[in-house]
């Protein structure tokens, strides 16, 4: 039942992430031709969000750590010990993205805002890896033990 919690979870993060850098980001930009609106519509997309993620990251960090400790199996403690890393990793980038990117970006001058979305391009690939990879090792792990 635990790995449903966690597997849940790092299922939704990882498919949001994937289309969000697959999708919504190429095609917004190639939509919105003036930069004001793009920054509107990207900066409305992602208001309210911060509170969604950080309860998938906390459900994912708290299931992982359950694991890790009432889990018979020695390799499920580990596989999910490095899954809880990654976790916590990805958090950390959400964090700085959430509480230091955005609020710059907001107030950023127009010149800026490329290299502000340069920045947000990559840390969404490190969270997207970094969570991307807790879910198939995590996955792989549960799948083959049956």
């Amino acid at each position: 039942m635990l790995e449903a919690v966690y597997l849940l979870p790092a299922a939704v993060w990882t498919g949001s992430m994937t289309y969000s850098l697959a999708v919504v980001q190429p095609r917004s930009a190639r939509f919105f031709r003036d930069d004001e609106q793009l920054e509107e519509f990207l900066t409305v997309l992602a208001h309210g969000n911060r509170w969604r993620v950080l309860a998938m990251a906390a459900t994912l960090i708290a299931s992982a750590m359950a694991i890790i400790v009432v889990c018979p199996w020695s390799g499920a403690r580990w596989v999910y010990g490095v899954a809880l890393v990654l976790d916590v990793a990805a958090t950390a980038v959400f964090g700085h993205v959430s509480w230091r990117h955005w609020p710059a970006r907001v107030f950023a001058l127009p010149s800026e805002r490329p290299e502000f979305r340069r920045r947000l391009l990559m840390s969404a690939r490190a969270i997207w890896l970094l969570v991307g990879a807790g879910f198939v090792l995590t996955l792989v792990a549960s799948v083959g033990r049956g």
